[in-house]
């Protein structure tokens, strides 16, 4: 199993936090390949450019984090545009608004992986995909 990590199970794994479920790390040691989006690593960067002393997990931290612990980059592609229009959410649920969120599930979709997850918003989509711990 291939698994895109979300910013915040990627997060979570590095730092040891306890909200990383067993099952979680089930799946990934048990993974054949995890991968961090390019995406994530963007996030991380603004997050941090905006509050330095309270997100202080900067980019560069987190591609070293990556690289030492065998977690591979997956750059967005133009393959993965597609996707994104072609994801389906349930009618009635709540909005969401993360564009790096749906930049992830549409990479995980257009590459056959599975997107790793705790954010309850992700779990309207209706994507095979997803992977809700």
């Amino acid at each position: 199993m291939k698994i895109l990590l979300d910013t915040h199970i990627l997060m979570w794994l590095f730092s040891g936090d306890d909200r990383l479920s067993q099952k979680a790390l089930s799946l990934i040691n048990n993974s054949d390949e995890l991968l961090c989006s390019a995406a994530s690593i963007w996030e991380i960067s603004i997050k941090h450019s905006h509050d330095p002393h309270g997100f202080d997990l900067s980019a560069e931290k987190m591609i070293r984090l990556c690289e030492e612990n065998g977690v591979h980059q997956l750059p967005v592609f133009f393959r993965h545009i597609p996707a994104l229009s072609s994801l389906i959410r349930q009618e009635n649920a709540p909005i969401h608004n993360d564009p790096f969120d749906k930049i992830m599930i549409a990479q995980a979709k257009a590459d056959n992986l599975f997107f790793m997850t705790h954010d309850s918003l992700i779990k309207y989509y209706e994507e095979p995909c997803i992977l809700f711990v």
